[in-house]
């Protein structure tokens, strides 16, 4: 598993995005074998999608060729509720980009059967051949997608009941109210995310320190999910200075050094 410890929040959103975007353009992708990304909502991928669109705009990436899949949906509230992940993913990146409406996909909190819905969702990344390059963030708890502290780490997508400390945390989104945010969501298992060539995690802020220290000095833990990525070929965490807080010094230096050169130039597009 690589660390990259950016300088901050800025620095790393702009090396992620000419990593994703280097992907894309490096796959040649066409209609008949697009690249796949997996996509995160939330507030660590924000500056990432903020690049992406320059790159797109400065005629340097296009998003023609490309699938995506989201991680997760809320169950019980419209598309178009402002809270919603559709709303929060068209209104701040697929809208700016040359995506093709059809290779979007995001799971339906809304459809008639929930469970249906989301072995549907796992045959439809299986018939695009697979996720390419997941993209995610995690919750102070160490929680990848709604994969909460106990999920099992060979999980599909399925309905998830949200944990307190989720539904507080994200309660900001909701004039913060937790008795307006959903209680229940559809997400992908952490199995599924594991399932994808390339996973890159975007760890940003101090409120994610203790996390990252769990993932990266610990071992693997259902209670912190996203370390099954210790156990994932091609996984990558992207993280700022303060999100290193809690790691041991001789970590954070261990892993500068091994990654100075790629933490020195963007990636290549």
């Amino acid at each position: 598993m690589r660390i990259l410890i950016h300088e901050n929040y800025e620095i790393l959103s702009k090396w992620v995005a000419y990593y994703v975007a280097s992907k894309i353009n490096r796959a040649n992708s066409t209609p008949e074998k697009p690249y796949v990304l997996g996509l995160p909502t939330g507030s660590s991928p924000l500056g990432t999608y903020k690049e992406l669109v320059k790159l797109y705009k400065d005629g340097k990436v296009s998003f023609e060729n490309v699938v995506t899949f989201n991680m997760d949906e809320y169950v019980g509230i419209s598309e178009d509720h402002p809270e919603s992940y559709h709303y929060f993913m068209w209104s701040n990146f697929f809208s700016h980009i040359n995506i093709p409406k059809e290779n979007v996909h995001i799971l339906n909190g809304n459809a008639p059967d929930l469970e249906e819905e989301c072995i549907k969702y796992e045959e439809e990344i299986k018939k695009f051949g697979g996720i390419n390059l997941f993209l995610g963030g995690i919750g102070p708890d160490g929680h990848i997608a709604f994969n909460e502290p106990g999920s099992s780490l060979s999980s599909r997508t399925r309905i998830k009941t949200l944990t307190y400390d989720t539904i507080l945390a994200n309660s900001r989104f909701f004039d913060n109210d937790i008795n307006k945010v959903p209680k229940t969501a559809l997400t992908v298992g952490v199995g599924t995310v594991m399932d994808a060539d390339e996973v890159l995690i975007i760890i940003n802020g101090y409120k994610k320190a203790r996390a990252l220290q769990k993932v990266v000095e610990e071992g693997v833990n259902h209670m912190w999910t996203v370390s099954m990525l210790q156990l994932h070929q091609h996984a990558i965490i992207a993280c700022d200075e303060e999100a290193t807080m809690e790691l041991k010094v001789g970590t954070v230096k261990y892993f500068k050094d091994i990654e100075r050169e790629a933490l020195e130039h963007l990636p290549e597009l």
